[in-house]
């Protein structure tokens, strides 16, 4: 057995002009595909390769190699769900990501704005996410490979700061590349299940 790349929910161009074709095609034919060839590679003959992506994340931590390829697949996996054509902007009003966004975070403008600030401030390589804790809905920043699921947190949606994720559209415009995230690709619908699920 071994892990397989699942297919993007959209086509290459769907995005743009906020994502590039070209840019999509480099982050998942080449990067996200490379952690998955490493991975893979990693993994064979060894009882990693017959476990769910989520359980081997877990149990490979102290095996950075593993660990960090196994989540920066499964990253880019919800990655690519975390964004839409037609996206971003603000959550329907009737749905139950709205009402925890104001209730939890002080409205959407806090949202957006703490949002962008753990973007902005997230230094070298890394995710923003928006992940259920204790009940409540919080904004957190990880490094590199890092994720929720080794922080007893469930995500709800990502942003991709590393910089191959927007360097061929904002080049080191980071800055830009959240505004676009947020005005134009967030999937609140995706946001929306996870949470249900919970």
């Amino acid at each position: 057995m071994s892990f397989t790349l699942p297919e993007l929910p959209y086509e290459q161009q769907a995005l743009e002009p906020y994502i590039s074709a070209k840019t999509l095609d480099f982050h998942y034919n080449k990067h996200h595909k490379g952690y998955l060839d490493k991975l893979n590679t990693l993994v064979k003959d060894t009882d990693y390769e017959h476990m769910e992506l989520k359980e081997l994340i877990v149990k490979a931590q102290g095996d950075l190699p593993i660990f960090n390829n196994a989540a920066q697949v499964w990253n880019h996996n919800f990655y690519w769900s975390s964004i839409q054509k037609n996206g971003g902007g603000k959550p329907k009003e009737d749905t139950l990501i709205a009402k925890k966004i104001k209730d939890d975070l002080g409205g959407f403008e806090k949202f957006t704005e703490m949002f962008s600030e753990h973007g902005v401030n997230q230094f070298g390589s890394g995710w923003v996410w928006l992940v259920l804790e204790n009940n409540k809905l919080k904004i957190t920043k990880t490094s590199n490979a890092d994720l929720p699921l080794t922080h007893n947190q469930v995500p709800l949606l990502t942003m991709d700061v590393w910089e191959h994720a927007y360097y061929l559209d904002c080049q080191n415009r980071r800055v830009d590349y959240i505004k676009v995230f947020l005005d134009h690709l967030i999937n609140w619908d995706f946001a929306e299940e996870n949470l249900k699920r919970v």
